[in-house]
C-alpha cells in the first residue's frame, strides 16, 4: 500500500519496534465478521464465533441472503463491533448513537436493549440517513427513532436527557486504510488535528444531553493521539466525568497514557483499526420536563388500527400511536416533542390508513415475531426468490383472504394479502432483486 507522506514516520515513532508488524498488515485482506440478531425468533448457529462477544461471528454474509434480507445477520468489521460492546447499555436506558449511519453500532445496541427503553439514532447527512433507516428498518427493533439533525440542535431538544451516548466520531479514518485505500488520498499530516477541533465542538453539544451518572462511549476509527488520547485528556480537563475501564479482550490493547481506553491494531486484534474510551460524568445537569402526548388519531383510525391488532396480532404494542398524514407509526414512550426535529424514521413504521381500512407495513412485517402474529405464510427458498424480485406467489394450498405475515425459515418478512392460492407481492419496489 501507498502511504500518504508523513504517515509512516509518525507510526514508526508511535509504535518502535511493533511498526514494522503494523505496516505488514496493511497487505492483507481486510478482516470480515457479522453478527446474529437476538431480536429475530428462529436463530441459526454460525461458525467462528468472535471469542467473549454475544453475537460476533468472522466470516462474509451475502445481501441476498435470507439471513440478511430477513434481519437475522448484521455486516459488521470485529473492531467497530468493540464500540456498542464496551458501551453495553442496560435494558431501559435512553440511549443517543449520535454519528450512526450505516447502523452497525445502533443495530448492537438494539441487541442489548431488547426492545425496551428508547434509542435516538442520529445521521447529520440527509443520504446516509436513508441507509440507516433501510438497516434499522431490516433490523426490527420497536423502541428506536432516526433523527437527521446536528449535535447542537439535538441538544436543545433534549437536554439532561440521555443515560447513554455513543458517539463514534468523524475522524481521519487511518483505521480504515486496508479496508478503503482511497482513504489515504484525504490524510495528511495536520488533517487529525483538524478532526480533533470538529470533535470537541461535538462533544460539546453531546454532554449537555448526557444526565447526571450517564455513560458517553467516544470511539474513532483512527490511530492519531490528537483524536483520541488528547480528546480523552479534553474531555477530562474540561468536564465532570471519571473514566470507566474497557476491558482487552481479542488483542485489544491500552491507551496512551490511559490504561482504561482500548485501542486495536491490526498486528494485535483480528479486525481493523479503531480506538474506545468509556466515561461516567457526575456534574449536575438539569433535565427539561417532558409533557405526555395526545395522540392525534381519529376516532375512526383509533378503530381501523385495534380491529386489525385484535384480528391479526397476539400482543398489544406498548408505544405511542400517531400519525404523520395517513401513515401510523409507533414511537416509544417518554420521548420529548420532537416537531422541531428533522425526523427520518417517526419511530415504528404500522401501516397506512386507506379508505375505511388499515393496510399493515413491512416494517411491521420484519419487527414482528410470528409467534406475535396470528396468521402466517410460511414460503420456502424458491419462493423467496419469487417473492424478492416483485413476483407473485402460487401457494400449494387454498388458504382463507386477508393479510398475513409472510414467513421464511423461521422469520418476519413483511405482510402481504392472500387471494385464493396467490400470495400477492408487497416486498418494497426499491428493495427487490434478481
Amino acid at each position: 500500500m501507498h502511504f500518504p507522506k508523513g504517515f509512516k514516520e509518525k507510526y514508526y515513532n508511535l509504535l518502535g519496534e511493533e511498526a514494522p508488524s503494523f505496516f505488514l498488515t496493511f497487505d492483507e485482506e481486510p478482516v470480515s465478521a457479522f453478527r446474529v440478531n437476538p431480536l429475530k425468533e428462529q436463530q441459526k448457529t454460525f461458525p467462528k464465533p468472535i471469542p467473549d462477544t454475544n453475537w460476533g461471528h468472522y466470516g462474509k454474509v451475502s445481501g441476498k441472503s435470507i439471513e440478511h434480507i430477513t434481519g437475522l445477520v448484521y455486516s459488521q468489521e470485529p473492531a467497530a463491533q468493540m464500540v456498542a460492546q464496551a458501551a453495553a447499555p442496560q435494558q431501559n436506558m435512553k440511549v443517543l448513537d449520535l454519528a450512526a449511519a450505516p447502523g452497525g453500532k445502533s443495530t448492537h445496541l438494539l441487541s442489548y436493549l431488547n426492545n425496551t427503553g428508547i434509542l435516538v439514532s442520529n445521521e447529520i447527512n440527509p443520504k446516509r440517513s436513508k441507509v440507516l433507516v433501510e438497516n434499522i428498518e431490516r433490523f426490527g427493533a420497536r423502541n428506536i427513532v432516526v433523527t437527521n439533525e446536528s449535535a447542537g440542535r439535538l441538544s436543545q431538544i433534549f437536554q439532561g436527557y440521555f443515560d447513554m451516548i455513543v458517539l463514534d466520531a468523524p475522524c481521519s479514518g487511518e483505521g480504515m486504510f486496508r479496508k478503503q485505500p482511497e482513504a489515504t488520498e484525504y490524510w495528511s499530516e495536520t488533517y487529525p488535528a483538524q478532526c480533533a477541533q470538529l470533535q470537541r465542538e461535538i462533544l460539546a453539544d453531546a454532554l449537555k444531553m448526557l444526565t447526571t451518572g450517564g455513560e458517553l462511549i467516544y470511539s474513532t476509527c483512527t490511530w492519531a493521539p490528537e483524536e483520541n488520547e488528547e480528546i480523552v485528556d479534553w474531555l477530562l480537563e474540561n468536564y465532570s466525568l471519571e473514566l470507566v475501564e474497557i476491558s482487552k479482550i481479542n488483542g485489544m490493547v491500552a491507551g496512551i497514557h490511559f490504561s482504561e481506553t482500548a485501542r486495536m491494531y491490526p498486528h494485535r486484534f483480528k479486525g481493523e483499526g479503531q480506538f474506545v474510551a468509556k466515561f461516567r460524568f457526575y456534574g449536575e445537569q438539569s433535565a427539561k420536563k417532558i409533557k405526555a402526548k395526545k395522540s392525534n388519531l381519529t376516532s375512526e383510525q383509533k378503530t381501523l388500527w385495534q380491529e386489525f391488532q385484535k384480528q391479526h396480532l397476539a400482543l398489544e404494542l406498548n408505544g405511542d400511536l400517531q400519525t404523520f398524514g395517513d401513515h401510523l407509526y409507533l414511537l416509544p414512550l417518554g420521548l420529548p416533542d420532537l416537531s422541531k426535529l428533522k425526523i427520518a424514521r417517526n419511530g415504528l413504521h404500522l401501516g397506512v390508513f386507506k379508505k375505511k381500512r388499515f393496510e399493515p407495513s413491512f416494517a411491521l412485517g420484519l419487527a414482528l415475531k410470528p409467534s406475535e402474529v396470528k396468521h402466517i405464510i410460511e414460503i420456502d427458498e424458491e419462493q423467496f426468490k419469487k417473492y424478492v424480485a416483485g413476483e407473485t406467489v402460487n401457494l400449494n394450498q387454498n388458504t382463507a383472504n386477508g393479510w398475513y405475515q409472510v414467513v421464511v425459515q423461521g422469520n418476519g418478512l413483511g405482510f402481504a394479502k392472500v387471494t385464493g392460492n396467490i400470495l400477492k407481492n408487497y416486498f418494497p419496489k426499491g428493495l427487490r432483486f434478481q
